[in-house]
């Protein structure tokens, strides 16, 4: 028997149907090991070695692979086809090797970029090595993030109360919303005039031709500033005489662009269909693992992980076959189209992501799929399809318009198209390239040069310019992809972090950077400021890249970066808070203190007209304060409008309405933890704090509704009968059913899921296996105790706390986490430990001539003893990363 490893349950099962019973296919359930979230899991001062931890769940499974493998014959890794697959394959052939089952036996490495039969199958007869270059790109990577993250987080904490992390690619992906923002806020307004006619032809038809020469001079855009220039200049062709001077008409071809790749996928999925980067690539996994058809599970596209552009050949000849069978023969070129990526060494996966089977098409899968799996399959199967097309031919038309009137002259333009043969139009258009093309979209009426046109209106319409828009995801994507900030499968993981790091918040589809986004940016730009310029990190990446390409030492670069970066975080040792709060004032000028508009300096308090307005850091963040306290009590938000914007929080609560069931008020409140809504009053009151991208301001009775009446019933489950209700809970929005919980992707989901999608996800949880609860990441370091061993402040689930070894003592009400002083934290450690020691007296057996302790007795002592002896087996290293704020899931997910 050979043992076949690879990432999901769900892979495995296919490629077990496809490899027969000589094989068995064991599921690593994605990565296996990552770095422990503590001091000296990167070691720089032993050339960078590498800790690596096992939690409970992964643990099981490898026993489970070990024992497989142990009665095998062979070892067959076939994880995913990029960095982070060859990665998981390394770890688990690691572990295997320190469990000594390994032996003698061969271990081979296959790669499939499809999830059919044919393509498990062929490579399977062609098996390689582990790509060492690449696990080494990937190791450098790994270590970069943690050095930068669990590094630079604990900086933030201490120097920037409210912040909660820093990253390598997060923090620069952050800085690009917040500089558009501060572009924005920084733009004036222009007002310019267009001026266009409503013209006739001889034979009755009307069309648009608009100014662009007045006396001999081109136009500007921004030429005509004022009501009285376009008035005179709509006076003048008011009294003119119009003819056509010309018209050129040119034959133009427009071609296909390639088929998807990660981050072109991501974005034609959020202007065309909604979707979330995250999103499109959760439909998209599921696609590619593949979807059950007439009994046989078989992977719909391929995979989705990659910045290549090409189509293997026999994928191109089958999209050729396609495109004749379904749009007809004149729709397929002569010659195969081939494209190449324009990325600098793309590393992921080598193929683009098409249909595993173009004959397959959406319309007839469509009965098999969810209704979000079906509009993503469509729109990768158009895209791909229409890459191997004939180009579109169309007719592009400019006629220019003389106006005389007198010893005045001015020219107009007329610009139109004629799709004259729609080629792979037919199958897909870019909606934004439709935009683009609005202007010179218009049909025109036939005009033939020297005849008279006749003057129906002329119109004059008042414009501004507009500033830059702000960033959507998949703008946003786009912009990381031109710099080179990131790789394809870092973008959804970075901008979930900066929504779950409360630094950004969607609305409308655009990201809005708040508060504690811009201060942070602002920081590492005062103090950090090469780790965020754009092209520092992009150059990053191409090491990165030339490491995989197998031409840098991995841990070179690991060297040169960490000299630098330990030099510039030692430096802001001695940073003073007054340092800090001048940086901040300077580079958050626009937004701490807005212009007033009454001519007065933004910077005076308005409250007291003497003292001046500064950044303040409280505990819960900065704020804007009068340099006048306690004498002047002045305060706003950062970002408010004035005093009343950040009084609002202790306002009375707003009444929404009433409940249709109990006639109860229901109100919109805010508190010590946020906004929240309420039914009733006093003890009995039901509360619920709003969801994320929820606001007070945007609050309405019904939602109000659909939230304080949580959990929602969904619909009894068709094989227990059980009910299925869905709910907002501390880790986010959810479903639940006889015991079993499982997330979903936003709190819409919880008002709209159906039964079908709740049994499905349910059932995806199920079959990814239950986790243990793992130890909260450390919040902040506060140093070392003095019997060693560090002191930590943790976020747990019955709220936060200091932890010392074994010792955890839960902070008292009220008390924020980010403001616990070391002097707290020990008397709240000495408090609980003498209160630990107590209970083990109380617990040891009465009989003192027992030979040995009860389990019960000897879980105490170990509680309350063995801490000092325990941390001092391991000092702490002089130069190593501190704890950061979360544990990633994948490694890409700390970037």
């Amino acid at each position: 028997m050979n043992v076949v490893v690879v990432e999901s349950p769900a892979k495995a099962k296919t490629i077990n149907k496809y490899l027969g019973s000589g094989y068995k296919v064991l599921a690593s359930f994605g990565h296996v090991r990552d770095l422990p979230a503590k001091d000296g899991s990167v070691r720089p001062d032993e050339d960078f070695a590498m800790s690596w931890e096992v939690d409970a769940a992964s643990s099981k499974r490898l026993s489970e692979i070990a024992k497989a493998v142990k009665e095998s014959d062979e070892l067959i890794l076939a994880t995913d086809p990029d960095r982070e697959g060859e990665a998981i394959s390394w770890h688990v052939l690691d572990v295997l090797r320190q469990k000594k089952v390994l032996g003698s036996k061969p271990v081979k490495r296959v790669v499939f970029n499809a999830i059919t039969k044919n393509a498990v199958l062929e490579a399977m007869a062609n098996p390689r090595e582990i790509d060492v270059p690449l696990v080494d790109a990937y190791l450098a990577r790994r270590a970069l993030d943690y050095l930068v993250g669990f590094t630079l987080s604990p900086v933030l904490w201490r120097k920037l109360p409210g912040s909660r992390s820093a990253g390598r690619v997060q923090s620069v992906a952050l800085r690009l919303v917040c500089d558009r923002e501060t572009e924005i806020e920084r733009f004036i307004r222009e007002e310019y005039w267009n001026i266009a006619a409503l013209l006739q032809t001889p034979r009755s038809d009307n069309f648009t031709a608009r100014l662009t020469v007045v006396d001999g001079k081109k136009l500007g855009k921004l030429d005509i500033k004022n009501e009285e220039q376009a008035s005179a200049i709509r006076t003048m062709l008011e009294g003119a005489a119009f003819n056509v001077m010309s018209v050129d008409a040119k034959p133009t071809k427009r071609n296909p662009g390639p088929p998807f790749t990660t981050s072109t996928l991501q974005q034609a999925a959020s202007g065309q269909l909604g979707f979330s980067a995250s999103r499109t690539m959760q439909v998209a996994q599921r696609l590619y693992e593949g979807i059950e058809l007439g009994g046989e599970t078989t992977g719909l596209i391929t995979y989705m992980r990659t910045d290549g552009v090409q189509m293997a050949p026999e994928a191109i000849s089958a999209a050729r076959k396609a495109i004749g069978q379904t749009f007809g023969d004149n729709y397929v070129p002569e010659k195969p189209r081939y494209y190449s990526t324009k990325a600098k060494n793309a590393q992921e996966a080598h193929e683009a992501v098409r249909p595993t089977d173009f004959s397959r098409h959406p319309k007839e899968v469509r009965k098999y799929l969810d209704e979000d799996q079906a509009r993503l399959y469509e729109l990768i199967w158009k895209r791909a399809i229409a890459s191997q097309m004939q180009p579109a031919d169309i007719e592009r038309t400019v006629v220019d318009i003389e106006a005389k009137n007198g010893a005045r002259s001015a020219v107009l333009r007329a610009n139109g198209s004629v799709v004259r043969f729609n080629g792979f139009l037919a199958a897909y258009t870019d909606h934004r390239e439709e935009e683009d093309e609005d202007e010179d979209s218009a049909r025109l009426p036939q005009i033939n040069a020297g005849e008279t046109l006749k003057r129906e209106k002329i119109d004059a319409t008042q414009h501004s310019t507009e500033p830059p828009p702000r960033y959507s995801e998949a703008s946003l994507i786009k912009r990381m992809e031109e710099l080179g900030i990131g790789r394809p499968s870092t973008y959804a993981a970075t901008l979930k972090t900066l929504g779950d790091r409360d630094y950004v918040t969607m609305d409308k589809r655009k990201l809005i950077p708040q508060a504690k986004g811009r201060l942070v940016t602002a920081f590492l730009e005062s103090f950090f400021e090469r780790y965020v310029e754009y092209d520092f990190t992009a150059a990053l990446e191409e090491k990165l890249d030339l490491i995989s390409d197998g031409k840098l030492a991995w841990k070179d670069v690991l060297r040169d970066f960490w000299q630098d970066f330990s030099g510039n975080v030692d430096s802001t040792k001695e940073l003073r808070v007054t340092n800090v709060l001048d940086a901040l004032n300077e580079q958050l000028s626009a937004l701490a203190f807005p212009d007033r508009g009454d001519g007065m300096d933004p910077r005076i308090c308005p409250t007291c007209g003497t003292g001046n307005l500064s950044l303040k850091l409280g505990k819960y963040g900065a704020f804007v304060g009068c340099s006048n306290y306690p004498e002047c009590k002045f305060t706003r938000q950062l970002g408010g409008e004035g005093e009343g914007d950040a009084a609002a929080a202790s306002d009375e609560p707003k009444v929404l309405g009433q409940d249709p069931v109990t006639g109860e008020d229901i109100t919109a409140r805010t508190g010590r933890f946020g906004p929240y809504i309420q039914r009733g009053e006093g003890k009995e009151a039901k509360r619920s704090s709003l969801p994320k991208g929820w606001s007070l301001a945007e609050l309405d009775l019904e939602k109000a509704l659909q939230l304080i009446n949580l959990p929602r019933d969904v619909g009894p489950h068709p094989e227990s009968g059980k009910m299925i209700t869905a709910s907002l809970g501390r880790y986010g929005p959810y479903i639940a059913h006889d015991g079993a919980f499982a997330n979903v992707d936003s709190i819409e989901d919880v008002f709209e899921i159906g039964i079908n999608r709740a049994v499905t996800v349910l059932a995806e949880k199920a079959a990814k296996g239950g986790r243990t609860r793992a130890t909260p990441a450390a919040l902040a370091t506060l140093g070392d105790h003095p019997d060693g061993g560090s002191i930590t402040v943790r976020d747990g689930r019955y709220g936060p706390y200091v932890n010392w070894g074994k010792v955890n003592a839960t902070l008292p009400k009220g008390k924020d986490p980010a403001t616990v002083t070391m002097e707290e934290a020990l008397e709240l450690i000495t408090a609980k430990a003498g209160s630990a020691k107590k209970t083990t007296k109380k617990a040891a057996p009465k009989k003192p001539a027992a030979p040995k302790k009860t389990t019960k007795a000897k879980a105490a002592d170990d509680e309350a003893k063995p801490v000092k002896k325990a941390a001092a087996k391991k000092p702490a290293a002089k130069k190593t990363a501190t704890k950061a704020a979360a544990k990633p899931k994948k490694a890409d997910a700390a970037e």
